[in-house]
């Protein structure tokens, strides 16, 4: 089966896109055949414990993507527990470049890179009204867990 990769997806509060990247991106590699461990974390802890929201849980259901995450805020061990750390968007980076420890051994990256839109921001569908900004993450989310799986895929070959 490989390599393990541990990814880690993050977010702002961790309630909307990266609980939505850790689920499509887990399920779309284990029917690609990889062998991962996936999780997800918020920047702040001000969800910490709560489900994502509901539009989000709404979203994977109607795309039978299973959900099931608590909230968390990202940790320093982190960045030497998981292989890849993905922000969402420029702000996400930033706040990952600082708050990783010198010497630790993550990739930290914009997790856009990887959508056929290199450096794709995802969108933040937290303060809608609707649902569809959450319909638009997923999507974007799906393309670039399509493309982060085929560069894992070259690296695990």
């Amino acid at each position: 089966m490989g390599k393990e990769w541990k990814v880690l997806f993050v977010c702002l509060g961790n309630i909307c896109r990266s609980p939505t990247a850790e689920a499509v991106f887990q399920q779309e590699a284990t029917l690609a055949g990889l062998n991962v461990y996936v999780d997800s974390a918020g920047i702040i802890d001000y969800h910490r414990g709560k489900q994502p929201d509901s539009r989000a849980r709404q979203t994977m259901a109607k795309h039978g993507v299973p959900m099931d995450h608590r909230a968390r805020q990202i940790t320093k061990e982190d960045f030497s527990k998981f292989d890849y750390i993905f922000g969402k968007d420029e702000e996400n980076m930033d706040d990952l470049k600082r708050l990783q420890p010198a010497g630790s051994t993550a990739v930290v990256e914009l997790f856009g890179k990887y959508h056929k839109q290199k450096n794709l921001i995802i969108r933040d569908p937290y303060y809608d009204d609707g649902s569809e900004g959450f319909e638009e993450c997923y999507q974007q989310c799906l393309v670039c867990s399509k493309g982060f799986i085929e560069h894992l895929k070259s690296l695990d070959g």
